[in-house]
């Protein structure tokens, strides 16, 4: 696991390693065990990499950046490439040449071997950069490229000197890129509580998105950076093979070995793995599968001492279950306003959601932990959100809607948020309203079951922007924007049967652009690595492609999983209704931390200032303390203005 960054300036070439060392500092905390750089190369003049490392797999082998035999091709690489042991096997037999016991090697000569068909081999996270110096190329090339599901980052921007890249956005930030902000990012993060792929809230900032890869020529500095999708759920193997299960009883049988296989492969490291332990089926269901691996294998829990949503009781049954050795560690709600600041600080960019994980993250170190699993996943891929009920009837209502004049909507939108309070909290309500006006600008009702603020409230806050996006016919974008993004994935999930549609926009858009995204931040800010079994893309691809008969039991919470593992799921599960980790928000913003989201609020970053309507915010913050709102809104606002005046000044 590492931190990894690059620069082509064949302008001022002197300039390459400078700017990587000072993105290299910015990633210091991603990887505190090593550092490595690759500059002043003849053979690519202006081209310079770096990396810092966190050494997890051949603690004493693994420098990066990783050379072939020749010293031709160069890579580094962010991740873990799972079946890398596999692949070195294949690649020696093959007449390839190792000279250490790295995953990262594999990527030097997979490359030769293959070239960009290597990605299709790779199983594992990943974001890396490879130099091929070869003469059997006219130039210079640096590659790009990305995992299927976006667990590891990778972020780029292009000025008229050349492109950088960097695992971070603040990194390209230390490097020089101008501290602007996107007012469309902005519009997004107002939407979602989050910024969606492809763009950041910094303007000229942009992700590469999951599953995509770019190829740079390295002296031509004019091309604009053409990310293309190298992976394509409907041409994996699972999608292609005839023995596909049909329904549900064999679907769940030929699951069981692959979630065992994922979690024994995420088992692979050279230092001591642990693992998150909620009340939850997807975390017990990783240790259940975890303790059959490694006997005693460590867990932890963050517990709240004396409260109603204290996992801790129930998390401890499980692991005596399951065999873990347990540890809870505890966390008061007098301690947050002294996590907060540290919690902030590790945020790349601005999140609702970032601070759950970081505390986790926080927990994890705490209970002395460098590698930890996650269940992350689980919801999205097994059907276990509310989405997948209220989605459906979203769509109904706003095609019934579609029907009448769009005055006549508008007209009669307050009632149908006044009918729908009756048994909807007010902002659920406020959604129901914002269907029945109309999906416009969103390409499908999901984006409003997930919205934080719905169009129309988010008009009242900025000038939103919805800027549209140019993609080629092979998927290649020409324009990256949020907006590009959600109808993209939109059209993909129409194609599918109405569950399978909605896991697809869960897994490209809310665990893409705010879970995993955050989990990585903060993670690596606390120098974790996280790792998450339920997103082998092995798995991902067999359940992703399943008939929506042989994936979801309406009336059976995460049928397919708790089917998979009947027989080993510990007892204790039995009869539990879901819960989702979440903190005590609400309780928090109105005790210890009112007062700093007052101060905050009293001043609002300059960066904000010329788009964010402060009468609103302030609305905002009212309409919560006299519980008109949900505690999500504004702690969303407090966490993007206190990142604004972090990161933008």
């Amino acid at each position: 696991m590492c931190g990894i960054c690059g620069v082509i300036a064949p302008v001022h070439p002197e300039t390459a390693e400078p700017l990587v060392r000072s993105m290299t500092a910015a990633l210091l905390h991603r990887g505190p065990d090593d550092e490595g750089f690759l500059s002043g190369d003849p053979r690519a003049p202006g081209v310079a990499l770096g990396m810092r490392r966190l050494s997890i797999i051949d603690l004493a082998g693994g420098h990066q950046p990783v050379w072939n035999e020749s010293r031709d091709v160069a890579a580094v690489f962010n991740g873990e490439i799972y079946n890398y042991r596999d692949l070195r096997e294949r690649l020696t037999l093959a007449g390839h040449h190792f000279s250490t016991q790295s995953d990262s090697e594999v990527l030097v000569h997979a490359w030769e071997e293959w070239s960009e068909d290597c990605l299709a081999e790779l199983r594992g996270m990943f974001a890396f950069a490879i130099l091929d110096l070869r003469g059997q190329v006219l130039s210079p090339q640096l590659f790009l490229a990305r995992d299927p599901l976006g667990i590891k980052p990778l972020y780029y921007s292009q000025t008229s000197d050349g492109i950088l890249f960097a695992s971070e956005v603040r990194a390209l930030l230390a490097a020089g890129v101008p501290r602007a902000l996107s007012p469309d990012a902005l519009t997004s993060y107002l939407l979602f509580g989050s910024v969606s792929e492809p763009v950041t809230l910094v303007e000229n900032i942009f992700s590469l998105p999951p599953g995509h890869s770019m190829l740079l020529l390295v002296p031509d500095r004019r091309r604009a950076p053409r990310p293309r999708p190298w992976w394509n759920l409907r041409r994996s193997p699972a999608a292609k093979d005839p023995r596909r299960p049909r329904d549900h009883a064999a679907a769940a049988r030929a699951l069981r070995p692959l979630l065992e296989d994922a979690v024994r492969a995420h088992l692979i490291a050279d230092v001591p793995v642990g693992l998150f332990l909620s009340s939850g089926l997807d975390s017990t269901a990783i240790a259940v599968l975890a303790a059959r691996e490694q006997r005693g294998i460590r867990s932890f829990t963050l517990s709240f001492p004396g409260t109603s949503y204290d996992e801790a009781p129930l998390a401890r049954r499980i692991a005596e279950s399951c065999g873990t050795s347990h540890s809870e560690i505890p966390l008061h709600g007098s301690d947050i306003p002294l996590h907060l600041e540290q919690a902030l600080a590790s945020l790349d960019q601005p999140t609702m959601d970032g601070i759950n994980s970081y505390l986790v993250s926080w927990a994890a170190r705490q209970a002395g932990l460098k590698v930890a699993l996650s269940g992350l996943g689980g919801d999205e891929l097994f059907a276990g959100y509310p989405t997948f009920h209220t989605v459906p009837s979203l769509r109904r209502l706003a095609g019934m809607a579609s029907l009448l004049p769009g005055f006549l909507r508008a007209a009669t939108a307050p009632l149908a948020e006044k009918i729908a309070s009756w048994k909807l909290s007010p902002d659920a309500a406020r959604k129901t309203a914002a269907a029945w006006r109309g999906l416009r600008p969103f390409p499908d009702a999901y984006f409003l079951a997930r919205a934080l603020f719905p169009p129309f409230e988010a008009d009242r806050l900025a000038v939103t922007r919805y800027r549209p996006s140019a993609v080629a016919e092979d998927g290649t974008t020409l324009l990256p924007t949020w907006m590009g993004w959600l109808e993209r994935t939109s059209g993909e999930a129409h194609a599918m049967e109405t569950i399978a549609g909605i896991s697809w926009l869960e897994l490209r858009c809310y665990m893409a652009g705010t879970l995993l995204r955050d989990t990585d931040s903060v993670s690596m800010s606390r120098s974790l690595e996280v790792r998450v079994p339920l997103l082998d893309t092995p798995l991902v691809e067999f359940v992703a492609t399943l008939p929506d008969r042989a994936r979801w039991r309406p009336a059976s919470q995460k049928s397919l999983l708790t089917e998979a593992l009947a027989g080993i799921l510990p007892d204790t599960l039995s009869n539990q209704p879901k819960r989702t980790f979440t903190l005590p928000w609400e309780e928090w913003l109105r005790g210890p931390l009112r007062s700093t989201i007052d101060t905050s609020f009293a001043e609002l970053a300059p960066a904000l200032l010329p788009h964010l309507k402060a009468p609103a915010v302030h609305a905002v913050w009212r309409d919560f303390l006299a519980g008109r709102t949900s505690w999500s809104r504004p702690w969303s606002l407090y966490v993007l203005n206190e990142w604004c005046h972090r990161n933008l000044g």
